[in-house]
């Protein structure tokens, strides 16, 4: 469940920083002043750092396809078994009153699922060999639930407005600061000194990679919050039983298990201690919340 935040995190974080080694090369270039003033540069930053977090959704379900290499499932399959995963997803989407996703599978030996997409309308959730193999139909079917849960809720979109807000704040700031120890550096002599333009741009993009991980605290919270409201949407799509008994399955599944790719982090949810930038709350919490559900 994981995977979807990872990855859309991790190309904001890389169009973020794209954008504003371009923007200032070319910039520079041109001999364009962009962002000269406070209210210019937030009027820049802003427009910059919802494009970043706007182009990391649309392409988020492109992304996945690509680098999971995800088989999907299409409506007249063969395959009994995936035939009953496309008709589970199929039926739990008609539940929530929300379009029917892609549904799609891809190999890995973790136990994982993801949804992702820029709209309820344009969404995908898909499921790796290790979790169809490994979990009961029931408890499936409530991983499913989850995913067209997070869906429903439109959890993608708001990811994307609140990245936005923290991409604007991160591009504003680092600039901010660089030019202040510009100016510092300078001292009297407005000609000569400071940072210089290469030095200058290695600066901001310092300065956003570190404010940027300080952003996603914030944005690592909401998420956790997001995957306690999904937990309650695949209840009342399923039942708190069946959701509680597929987080406690996944829980015995991957206790003590090694990172098997560079997405470790990425997955259904995470066997390490909890921590500020812990995108899913333990397991632990989130069967106890279940346990209390009151549907």
């Amino acid at each position: 469940m994981i995977k979807r935040i990872f990855l859309f995190l991790l190309v904001n974080f890389l169009v973020v920083l794209t954008v504003s080694l371009l923007t200032s090369v070319l910039s520079a270039a041109f001999g364009i002043q962009l962002g000269s003033g406070m209210v210019s540069l937030a009027i820049f930053c802003g427009i910059f750092g919802m494009s970043g977090a706007f182009i990391s959704l649309a392409i988020s379900r492109w992304m996945a396809k690509r680098l999971y290499g995800i088989q999907l499932i299409e409506a007249g399959e063969r395959d009994p078994r995936l035939q009953s995963l496309y008709q589970t997803v199929s039926r739990l989407a008609t539940q929530a009153r929300i379009p029917v996703p892609e549904v799609g599978i891809y190999e890995s030996p973790e136990p994982n699922a993801f949804a992702t997409g820029p709209s309820r309308s344009s969404s995908l959730v898909a499921f790796s060999s290790g979790l169809l193999n490994q979990m009961d139909q029931r408890q499936v079917e409530a991983v499913a639930a989850h995913e067209v849960s997070h869906i429903a809720n439109g959890d993608m979109v708001t990811m994307t407005l609140l990245t936005g807000v923290a991409n604007a704040l991160v591009m504003f700031l680092a600039r901010i600061v660089a030019g202040a120890i510009d100016t510092f550096l300078r001292g009297d002599d407005e000609d000569e000194g400071g940072l210089g333009f290469f030095a200058h741009i290695v600066v901001v993009m310092v300065l956003e990679s570190i404010l940027m991980m300080l952003a996603y605290i914030p944005i690592a919270y909401f998420s956790r919050q997001r995957e306690y409201r999904a937990d309650a949407g695949a209840a009342k799509l399923t039942s708190a039983q069946s959701m509680a008994s597929a987080l406690t399955r996944l829980g015995q599944l991957v206790t003590g298990a090694e990172p098997r790719d560079s997405l470790a982090v990425a997955k259904i949810s995470s066997g390490r201690r909890l921590s500020l930038w812990a995108t899913h709350p333990s397991i632990e919490e989130r069967v106890a919340r279940l346990q209390s559900f009151r549907g």
